[in-house]
């Protein structure tokens, strides 16, 4: 008989591992895939030039494109500066938005796990034992004689909601999807972040050197202001030319504090990026001339970029998630079937003994009969939600490419610019030296030297600025095509339980002591 029943097992194992898989491979809706890439062969109408102009100043050198080459993940090490090195390492470090998305990815990836708990059958089990007395009392007999005993109470409960139609597989990959989108919304966090932090420390040079630049101005133009003093009081010149040079110090001065102004914000800035406090300030700083300027950029192919931005990738993650919901929906619509038993026992004495055993097993279908449409327009609703984050899927890509293109406009027309105001400041310090020594022999009128002054004023800053602008711009292209998270290792480990211990032990000690 053993030989005989061991064909027959195995058949009837074959025919559920049979239906398991065809049940699994049944889940109505939608099946997701990715969207493919505009078919577009570059980023701009134009054909962009091989290189940039250069100019003979500090962050002037000229750039060239390699299309299709890879973007490093810590792509801000390309301007050689150990100090913006230690900014960007120090911002990943502390910023509350960096442990913020950390923390939401850990939630979207438990969450996930936990739905996956649906596919599988609930065991629950149970155990009791009650003493009990009883007396012939009870039931009008006497004399009245008592009696003792322990009544126990054992069983293991299954129940199991067929999968039928893949609605709880739907759920897991809706949560799946979700997990993905905090995934790469804590990419979109890192990248932001140290776009940002680079950009606050380019500005905060560039400032100190506008600064340094209008001191060095006022210096020169007060010591010229004595100078005319002393030539109005011999009697060389008239009082109105003193007061012309007194009105271009005060307006050279009066330039001064707005830059101070813009410093000190720029500061409290660039100390919230790094996690500090304004007062945390310990004075650490960039120079321009420190900086170097990458000499070959990558420029991706426009395929790529779609697989590389974050932002995108987001998009994508909720139109996954989209869809998946939609097919919840439909799921929801078909009948329910659900199976369940238990096992046990229940007796006095001898609790797994022959006469104690009981069991049961059911099956049950349900089905909504009427409910007014809930279901279906529920399932309506899922279906506009996704076609609304397809369109805004689609306006991420527009926003994606415009922002390349933009980085790359930017790159080639500011390093003119930089070219243009580098010539413009050597002209206006040549024309200043030229007024003042014409002034020196009465060749011209004191006007002369006031509007060169002016002049030169003007273009040394702007030269400042322009300066400033090619690095921000290599930093703004960096981000633009997706900051190279691929090539980062992943800092964000899936359980991060005390990444905050440090700020709740100084202020919650119970907060503190519930996390442990």
């Amino acid at each position: 008989m053993a030989g005989a029943w061991r064909p027959a097992r195995t058949a009837a194992l074959a025919g559920v591992s049979l239906c398991g898989v065809l049940l699994a491979s049944c889940a109505v809706g939608p099946d997701f895939g990715s969207p493919a890439g505009p078919a577009v062969q570059g980023y701009t109408r134009e054909q962009r030039p091989a290189a940039t102009t250069s100019a003979p100043v500090p962050g002037g050198n000229s750039q060239g494109f390699e299309t299709g080459r890879d973007i490093p993940g810590a792509w801000w090490a390309l301007f050689r500066s150990r100090q913006l090195n230690a900014f960007v390492e120090e911002a990943i470090r502390n910023h509350p938005d960096v442990q913020a998305a950390q923390f939401a990815l850990r939630y979207a990836r438990e969450n996930a796990l936990a739905q996956q708990g649906g596919l599988f059958p609930q065991v629950s089990g149970s155990a009791s034992a009650e003493r009990d007395r009883v007396t012939t009392a009870q039931s009008g007999q006497w004399p009245a004689q008592g009696s003792t005993y322990t009544l126990y109470n054992a069983s293991v409960s299954v129940s199991y909601a067929l999968d039928l139609w893949g609605g709880t597989r739907r759920q897991v990959e809706a949560l799946q999807a979700q997990a993905d989108y905090q995934g790469f919304k804590l990419e979109a966090t890192y990248l932001a972040l140290t776009a940002n932090v680079v950009t606050a420390a380019i500005t905060d040079a560039s400032l100190r050197d506008q600064i340094l630049a209008t001191e060095e101005i006022i210096k020169a133009e007060s010591d010229q202001l004595a100078r005319i003093q002393h030539q109005f009081e011999i009697g060389a010149i008239s009082k109105s030319d003193v007061l012309s040079q007194e009105a271009t110090l005060a307006q050279s001065r009066a330039t001064l504090a707005p830059l101070q102004k813009q410093l000190a914000q720029q500061r409290n800035q660039l100390m919230a990026y790094l996690g500090r406090l304004p007062s945390q300030d310990r004075g650490e700083h960039l120079r321009l001339a420190e900086l170097r300027l990458p000499q070959r950029l990558p420029v991706s192919l426009p395929s790529a970029l779609v697989r590389q931005r974050p932002d995108i990738r987001q998009a994508e993650a909720t139109l996954h998630q989209a869809t998946a919901t939609v097919g919840v929906g439909i799921a929801n619509l078909l009948p329910q079937l659900t199976l369940s038993g238990s096992y046990g026992a229940s007796g006095p004495e001898r609790l797994f003994s022959p006469d104690t055993i009981v069991w049961s097993a059911a099956s049950s279908v349900s089905q909504k009969i009427f409910d007014g449409g809930t279901l279906y327009h529920t399932k309506e609703a899922d279906v506009a939600a996704f076609e609304q984050d397809l369109a805004l899927y689609k306006s991420t890509v527009v926003t994606a490419f415009q922002n390349v293109a933009d980085s790359l406009r930017a790159i080639q027309y500011d390093a003119a610019t930089l070219k243009a105001q580098a010539a413009a400041e050597k002209a206006t310090a040549d024309s200043l030296a030229m007024a003042v020594e014409q002034f020196k022999t009465g060749a011209v009128p004191y006007a002369n030297v006031i509007n060169a002054q002016q002049s030169y004023l003007n273009s040394r800053v702007s030269r400042i600025k322009a300066q400033a602008t090619r690095f921000t711009d290599t930093a703004a292209l960096f981000q633009a095509l997706g900051g190279g998270w691929w090539n980062r290792m992943d800092e964000t480990p899936d359980a991060l339980p005390r990444a905050n211990a440090g700020y709740f032990a100084g202020t919650d000690k119970k907060t503190e002591d519930a996390l442990r």
